[in-house]
């Protein structure tokens, strides 16, 4: 035998030990065995823009009319905020306002403005209201306030789950600027007893910056006191009047996803 057919012998030895634990590691059966082909996801068309609703999307406000909302004090009663150019602006004499149809977990698109000429400091600035749950005594508020050079407690800026939460970033533009908020909402789930089965979960970003990563949340917003839960099923959505010195928080496009 010669030298340089040893050599090629030992080098494929050397080859085929170095593969039998490669060999050995390779996991049984066939790769389409974790193929998971149905059921397909539905088709859903994306808007055009960010803001512009999905096809399968329910829209709360196109910039027309306030026809899927009341007033929360009253909701035999019309929203009465005012609606111009495709803008709904809250109104201190309407009061806040809510949707007529109820949701439990969904995905929400909202923009809002604080006007540029804005009065006031801290809360009494820009100050509005997301609650992705409304309860006749609150509810579950991801706050609205002008953020942008306006210092207050930080678990009660824009983009807080309010006095629960701390945003993740102050993502704020400029008064007159519009805001983005993109939110996923897993509502709470109860026994039949009332007690809490689940709690509830907020994913948010704001102008594109995530802000809330799936925060647990510890019961409903409260001004006084810990946040807690009492039994409950599908809510309205509301948009709070602050009732903020000056000119008020604009809204527009807002619209909906259930999940």
């Amino acid at each position: 035998m010669t030298f340089h057919m040893t050599r090629s012998l030992a080098v494929l030895a050397f080859t085929l030990v170095r593969a039998i634990p490669a060999l050995a590691q390779q996991p049984a059966g066939r790769p389409e065995d974790t193929e998971i082909w149905t059921p397909v996801p539905p088709v859903v068309t994306a808007g055009p823009t960010n803001a512009a609703p999905p096809s399968d999307a329910i829209v709360l406000f196109g910039g027309r009319h306030l026809n899927e909302w009341v007033t929360a004090a009253d909701t035999t009663k019309p929203a009465m905020w005012t609606v111009r150019n495709g803008v709904a602006t809250v109104t201190k004499a309407g009061g806040d306002i809510q949707t007529r149809r109820r949701f439990t977990n969904y995905q929400i698109h909202l923009e809002w403005r604080v006007p540029v000429d804005v009065s006031g400091s801290g809360q009494r600035r820009g100050n509005s209201g997301l609650y992705l749950g409304a309860t006749p005594d609150g509810g579950y508020e991801l706050q609205v306030l002008d953020s942008y050079r306006n210092t207050t407690y930080v678990n009660g800026q824009a983009a807080s789950v309010y006095k629960q939460h701390i945003p993740l970033a102050n993502a704020m533009r400029k008064p007159g600027e519009w805001q983005v908020y993109d939110v996923v909402w897993t509502a709470p789930a109860f026994n039949a007893d009332g007690t809490l089965r689940s709690p509830a979960y907020i994913t948010a970003f704001h102008n594109g910056v995530l802000v809330q990563h799936h925060v647990q949340l510890a019961g409903d917003t409260k001004y006084i006191g810990a946040p807690s839960y009492r039994a409950h099923g599908a809510l309205p959505i509301r948009l709070q009047s602050h009732g903020d010195p000056g000119p008020q928080v604009s809204y527009r496009n807002i619209w909906l996803r259930p999940l």
